[in-house]
Order: C-alpha cells, then sequence, then structure tokens
C-alpha cells in the first residue's frame, strides 16, 4: 500500500496494490476511484484536500492497526 500527499495539488492518493488501473471514476465531487481489471478498487483520490476539514495536518499521518 502506498499514500501519497501532494501539497502542491492538495491532493491525497492512497493505492492499495500496482495492478494496472483501466478504470477511473468519480463517485462523489473531488473523490474518484481507480479499478482493475477484475472492477475492484485499488485506489482512491481525493482532490482539494486542504478545504475538505479546517484541522487537517498535512505535515503528520498517523498510522493505526487495531
Amino acid at each position: 500500500m502506498k499514500l501519497k500527499i501532494d501539497k502542491k495539488t492538495d491532493t491525497l492518493y492512497f493505492r492499495l496494490d500496482d495492478e494496472k488501473i483501466l478504470e477511473s471514476e468519480e463517485t462523489s465531487p473531488g473523490v474518484i476511484l481507480d479499478y482493475n481489471e477484475h472492477n475492484e478498487v485499488v485506489g482512491i483520490e481525493i482532490l482539494n484536500l486542504s478545504r475538505r476539514t479546517e484541522k487537517i495536518n498535512l505535515d503528520s499521518l498517523l498510522y493505526e492497526t487495531v
């Protein structure tokens, strides 16, 4: 899995694996899902990240496994 936050473009991209993306769909404004050949989600992109919440800190990431 990979998580990329691009401050310049104000986007977050979460990639589950390296399978080839065959289709992308904007499921709600600024949220794009990427699908592989089996119609499984392999990536999630969120646009305008900093405008989605006032409390977001792009310099800090908390990873938690429960």
